[in-house]
Order: structure tokens, then C-alpha cells, then sequence
């Protein structure tokens, strides 16, 4: 519940700045593009654990409010790799900044230090789960 008060608050100020009506699901797909330079649709969907058609949906959306391109894929000649445009790129480190401040503000009712912990105890879940959960971003 925490999540996704967080990240409910992150989207209300990104649509009181007149943003686009971003949705979790993109901010997992610029996370992906973000690490990796070699995503097809077919990966983002499989990433996303969502069908090829629904990836193919946020691809589109995201690539009509450019944020992010379709690029030659570097070894297939028949594929497109998805790639964060100049935009996509400085949406990732504004997101980051508001991240933070809404991490600021979990701070201030619990904490800083209680936080770092928590922070730690995530991760350590996460690390002893396999390092990776499924993400099922349905919302």
C-alpha cells in the first residue's frame, strides 16, 4: 500500500504539471529502455509480463508524446529496438527528483535512518527472492 500511495502521489504531481497521463507501466518501460539498449516490443511485453499487442500499445503511446523511438535493431535487420529520446531521458531524471521528494516525505513520518533500513530490508528481500519479482502493472 505504501508502493502505491508513493506512486500515486508521484503521478498527481506529474499531472499537475500538465504531463501526459503517464501510467506505472511507463515508468517501467523507461526503466527498461533506460538499462538496456537492445528491447524489442517482444522483450518490453515479456518484461512487462503483459501480451506483445498491449506492448506494442505503450510503445505507441509513449513513441506519439516522444518520449521514446524505434531504432534498427543492431544484429536482426526484420527488428526495431525501442530507445529513450532526449525527452524520455530527461522525464527518467525528473521522475527520479520527485521520487525523491516524495521519499522525503516518507522520511519526515518515520525517519531517515528507519528508512535507509527499509530500503536495505527490501532489497535484501528482493536479492534473497531471486533479485528480480514479476511486475504485473495493471493499473
Amino acid at each position: 500500500m505504501i508502493y502505491r500511495a508513493m506512486t500515486d502521489e508521484l503521478h498527481e504531481r506529474l499531472l499537475a504539471e500538465g504531463r501526459e497521463p503517464l501510467r506505472p507501466a511507463h515508468g517501467y518501460t523507461f526503466r527498461l529502455l533506460e538499462a538496456r539498449d537492445d528491447v524489442t516490443t517482444v522483450a518490453l511485453a515479456d518484461h512487462l509480463g503483459i501480451t506483445k499487442q498491449a506492448a506494442s500499445k505503450i510503445a505507441a503511446e509513449l513513441e506519439s508524446w516522444d518520449y521514446i523511438e524505434r531504432r534498427p535493431h543492431p544484429t536482426d535487420g526484420r527488428a526495431r529496438v525501442l530507445a529513450l529520446t532526449p525527452k524520455g531521458l530527461a522525464y527518467v531524471r525528473h521522475a527520479d527528483e520527485l521520487w525523491g521528494l516524495t521519499e522525503d516525505r516518507w522520511a519526515a513520518v518515520i525517519g531517515p535512518d528507519r528508512l535507509d533500513q527499509l530500503h536495505a530490508d527490501m532489497h535484501a528481500y528482493v536479492t534473497a527472492a531471486g533479485g528480480r519479482a514479476a511486475l504485473r502493472p495493471v493499473w
